[in-house]
């Protein structure tokens, strides 16, 4: 079985640094205005905000690899995740962008740079599909002794309450 890679799209990368150069934009135009910069201080904000967008566009290998041992993430640094240690696979969203959640054994969580979608600047018509052949990766992958972790005890789990309940003040 080969493996799936999923990349982020050009439009994901440049979307990833828009908004700090429309805020970057706004306050030199407001400082600009209100005589707190110099010509050259506008320019060389905008040379940075240039700057910012043309090396958001370069291409990286920000995503996910799919292999039948792991799930291979990719970002700054790259980390293999074997489907046993998976213990959840969800999708959550920020500020509008949708993307895959790993969820570990450990309690750690890893949030994918791809697949993601994010309305208006990078809508990924197949997010639905690519998330969906991921959980089917884990399932099928995670091995015959794949036992879910329990949760961590809560913070009501123990604690001396009424009838098992969290809200009903302390018995006396």
């Amino acid at each position: 079985m080969q493996p799936i890679r999923y990349r982020m799209t050009l439009a994901q990368r440049v979307g990833s640094v828009l908004p700090v150069v429309v805020v970057m934009g706004i306050a030199t135009t407001v400082l600009a205005l209100s005589g707190g910069l110099y010509p050259g201080d506008v320019r060389d904000t905008g040379t940075f905000a240039a700057a910012l967008l043309v090396v958001a566009s370069v291409p990286r290998r920000d995503g996910v690899a799919l292999t039948p041992s792991a799930a291979i993430v990719y970002g700054w640094r790259r980390r293999t995740i074997a489907w046993s240690r998976i213990q959840s696979i969800q999708v959550e969203s920020m500020f509008g962008e949708r993307a895959v959640v790993l969820y570990e054994a450990g309690g750690r969580r890893t949030r994918l740079r791809a697949p993601s979608s994010t309305p208006l600047i990078a809508w990924d018509s197949k997010f639905e599909e690519k998330f969906h052949t991921i959980g089917q990766w884990w399932l099928g992958h995670r091995g015959a002794d794949w036992a879910p972790v329990p949760p961590p005890k809560g913070w009501c789990e123990g604690a001396s309450t009424w009838g098992g309940n969290p809200l009903a003040p302390p018995a006396e």
